[in-house]
């Protein structure tokens, strides 16, 4: 890409880089809405309904009976790789339920295609705010809410969209949970560095015999990969999934090693894997025309049986600066927001590390905006649904934000939190004390 930079400049690139927002636009006819059958995890009398927007994407709004007004804007987690359905959304509304029953209604689209793209996912999910309004209810206030990819879609929803035209508002608070909060830039290099470390122990993905690839495109164009063939990859190197009377002692120092150098567990590897995989091939193919954005040229590994055998044969790459200047201009967030903010993460989130939050806490407060800022961490070691009590505080923290102007405090949400314990059944496991050290 250095060609292209000095052909075009620095600004004319980023421009170029773009592309990655808006490629795989689909043409699509509008769907006019229809009623469905709600989740039965939500409240009686809820009614909910399905309907396609002209991007293409496919769209679930659910409004309870005893509707408070607010609506709460969803942007999921992923990205899904495969062509959005009618029905996808419906998932993340039974998963996040408990907020129907606290009386928001609630909206979740597919976004247009499958694959990377958070300026694309964020452009569908206002899209959806619109719709809303046009077709459905006016709102007295709308929240943004993203769960782990999608809080990335979020915050750069908020971003692009949280101002009209007018000078007024289309959100009045965000909440983001379990959030790839560092970009994409920052949120995907330990992967590349296990697919490099994998590889030099185990030398099965690829195979010998099959053709070379570099690590960082995931597969090669057009190829295809089940996570039940990686699984097996990786059982056949690690002896993951076996009994450690089955496991060889070949097959233990190999998992041994890999664990140490990477700092994974033993039961992350094979769904890290998968994403290094066939995320990595969407991203580099379809998104980045082929380019690296990862790399590992200076990284110096350490942990193994044999540190410097490992950093002398484990396959090196270089990024190429065009495709992370892509990649940075559609993922990673400014800091620089308009509306209270609430973060919630899992302290030992296996899918999305909590030094995501911290990322993101940093940006804010270089950008002096930590006023507008409050970060919460729970004892929890899930990823993509929380306990139900904690997202029912952090919106009535926000609730109460707006009203009051005061920012909500880690002992405000255990106490809101332990209010609704009897009405959702599952406990409350904020940790006050806690915040990450460093970010990501």
């Amino acid at each position: 890409m250095t060609g292209l930079s000095s052909r075009l400049g620095p600004l004319a690139a980023l421009v170029a880089a773009a592309g990655l927002a808006t490629a795989g636009t689909v043409s699509a006819q509008a769907v006019a809405p229809r009623a469905e059958t709600c989740p039965a995890s939500l409240p009686a009398g809820t009614r909910c309904w399905s309907g396609r927007a002209e991007s293409g994407a496919w769209y679930w709004y659910a409004r309870p009976a005893e509707w408070n007004g607010a609506l709460i804007i969803h942007a999921h987690g992923g990205p899904r790789l495969g062509d959005p359905g009618r029905g996808d959304p419906e998932e993340d509304l039974d998963r996040f339920s408990m907020m129907v029953a606290e009386g928001y209604a609630w909206a979740g689209s597919t976004y247009r295609r499958g694959g990377y793209g958070v300026r694309m996912a964020a452009e569908d999910t206002d899209q959806l705010r619109q719709i809303i309004r046009d077709r459905f209810d006016r709102p007295e206030r709308t929240f943004l809410h993203g769960q782990s990819w999608g809080a990335n879609v979020a915050a750069k929803a908020a971003e692009l969209y949280a101002v009209a035209g007018d000078g007024t508002r289309n959100y009045d608070g965000v909440l983001l949970t379990s959030g790839v909060l560092a970009g994409g830039t920052r949120a995907y290099g330990f992967r590349a560095d296990l697919r490099a470390v994998y590889q030099f122990y185990c030398a099965n993905h690829p195979r010998p015999e099959e053709a070379r690839y570099p690590l960082w495109q995931g597969l090669p164009q057009g190829q295809s990969m089940p996570r039940a063939e990686i699984a097996a990859r990786v059982q056949a190197c690690t002896g993951l999934g076996l009994s450690q009377a089955d496991r060889t002692p070949e097959q233990a120092g190999r998992l041994r090693n890999i664990v140490s150098v990477t700092g994974l567990q033993p039961d992350q590897l094979v769904a890290h894997l998968a994403w290094a995989t066939n995320l990595f091939q969407d991203l580099v193919w379809n998104r980045l025309g082929g380019r690296n954005p990862f790399d590992n040229s200076g990284r110096t590994y350490r942990g193994s049986d044999d540190d410097a055998a490992l950093n002398a044969g484990v396959e090196r790459f270089s990024a190429d600066p065009a495709a992370v200047a892509a990649l940075a201009y559609d993922s990673d967030l400014t800091g620089q927001i308009i509306l209270p903010t609430v973060t919630l993460h899992a302290r030992y989130d296996p899918t999305v590390f909590v030094e995501h939050s911290a990322a993101y806490g940093e940006a804010v407060a270089h950008e002096g905006r930590s006023g507008l800022l409050a970060q919460f961490y729970t004892t929890e070691t899930v990823h993509s649904r929380l306990a139900a009590p904690q997202y029912v505080a952090l919106l009535a923290a926000l609730e109460h934000w707006l009203e009051t102007g005061q920012k909500p405090t880690p002992d405000d949400l255990v106490a809101l939190c332990e209010s609704a314990v009897a009405l959702h059944r599952e406990a409350c496991l904020f940790d006050e004390n806690f915040k990450p050290e460093t970010p990501l």
